[in-house]
């Protein structure tokens, strides 16, 4: 290992956090009504002020993370649980048994609602990391109510309270998809380290995502990882959406699963995340402009989704934490040299020291769409803080054990 490049990038992942987190605390946070706003400019105005319900729960959790990581710092932890008595204030839905909104006004006033359960996910997060920096058991009994609600609806335990359509109907074509199973598998390893008196809880359904991801969606002799399948794991070629993969899913459900993998120390589970990170990185890097392609089509047909070679942010922080993290465990120099493609490519287009934080969207050519934005609905104080910290405590166990 090159000492003096990893270094290089080590203190630009620390300037970039530092650049991060101070952009959404000076113009994301909302101190008159509580929670943050995400749809910034470039230099950091608002341009709509409806509220992601998601990022109130994202940033809840970022912000209590950085104090895990670094020590509690007051602005932090107010700018936490601002978001998080957002949340419980204004976008949980009682009339539908505690579900959660996906958007609001900027007051708080309800918007639209989604069937899939990632808003309760997101506060579940939010809820349990402010927890094990406050010790306040009021969150911890929110986050595993939540944590349980969610499973139960999503196994069909339970009937979901919002009683909404499914997205296809069923009894024309039944598929199961891979997404819900990767996010609860991360908010799983979160109240692993949050929640250790419901370790064997956590260890059961982690064990249970990561075996049907594996089971169904992986494909070994496809060399992918599928988002649509058929209920018994069948590829669904005959349609777009059964041929459409997100290079990105598999780079960061890769890492997920390591992490479960080094939980319970799952040697196999560990080496089929290696190579499903391998796997997309190989088939969504773009030789020509560099950068992880949004989208691609299994069979080479012309991907449905309009956005498909477009650059977003979220992939490539997914790939600085995955090729660390496999790097620190598998020693191997690939993964150190996919990582290297991914901080030159983010210093290179999506950082912007000049305001802070990194573009969301970006053109095949790396150029930023115009208006350029620094966040939106789905884009806030969540993805690139996540990296940037997770990326300096890999970087320094990694330089640890070097030395």
């Amino acid at each position: 290992m090159d000492q003096l490049r990893f270094k290089e990038a080590h203190r630009w992942v620390k300037d970039e956090l530092e650049r991060s987190a101070n952009f959404w605390l000076k113009y994301g946070w909302d101190k008159e009504n509580g929670g943050v706003y995400t749809c910034l400019d470039r230099e950091g105005k608002i341009y709509s002020t409806d509220k992601s319900v998601w990022m109130q729960g994202r940033c809840g959790w970022t912000y209590a993370y950085l104090c895990t990581v670094y020590g509690v710092r007051e602005d932090w932890l107010n700018f936490s649980k601002s978001c998080i008595d957002f949340l419980e204030d204004h976008c949980v839905n009682h009339d539908a048994g505690g579900r959660l909104y996906f958007t609001v006004t900027g007051e708080g006033k309800p918007l639209r609602q989604r069937r899939y359960m990632f808003s309760e996910n997101f506060y579940v997060m939010a809820n349990a990391e402010y927890y094990y920096n406050t010790g306040n058991k009021e969150h911890l009994e929110m986050a595993r109510k939540a944590y349980d609600f969610t499973w139960k609806v999503m196994r069909g335990e339970m009937k979901d309270p919002v009683n909404m359509p499914p997205k296809v109907e069923p009894e024309t074509r039944r598929s199961r998809s891979v997404g819900w199973l990767m996010i609860y598998l991360n908010v799983t390893n979160i109240m692993l380290r949050c929640d250790p008196d419901n370790r064997e809880l956590y260890l059961e359904r982690g064990r249970i995502c990561s075996e049907e991801i594996i089971k169904y969606h992986y494909k070994p002799d496809l060399k992918c990882l599928l988002g649509i399948v058929a209920e018994d794991g069948s590829p669904q070629f005959e349609f777009s959406a059964g041929r459409s993969i997100s290079p990105g899913d598999g780079v960061e459900g890769s890492w997920f699963l390591a992490e479960y993998a080094n939980e319970v120390g799952d040697k196999e589970l560990h080496h089929n995340a290696a190579n499903i990170l391998l796997d997309a990185l190989a088939a969504g890097w773009d030789e020509e402009y560099e950068g992880l392609l949004y989208y691609i089509d299994y069979l080479g047909k012309p991907p449905e989704l309009y956005e498909h070679d477009m650059k977003l942010w979220w992939p490539h922080t997914e790939m600085i934490i995955s090729t660390l993290m496999f790097y620190r465990d598998n020693k191997e120099e690939v993964y150190l040299d996919w990582f290297y493609k991914a901080y030159e490519y983010c210093k290179r287009f999506f950082a912007d020291p000049e305001y802070g934080e990194w573009y969301g969207y970006l053109r095949r050519d790396g150029e930023p769409t115009e208006p350029p934005c620094k966040g939106q609905t789905y884009k806030g104080p969540f993805h690139v803080p996540r990296c940037l910290i997770m990326a300096d405590i890999l970087m320094n166990e990694i330089e640890t054990k070097s030395i």
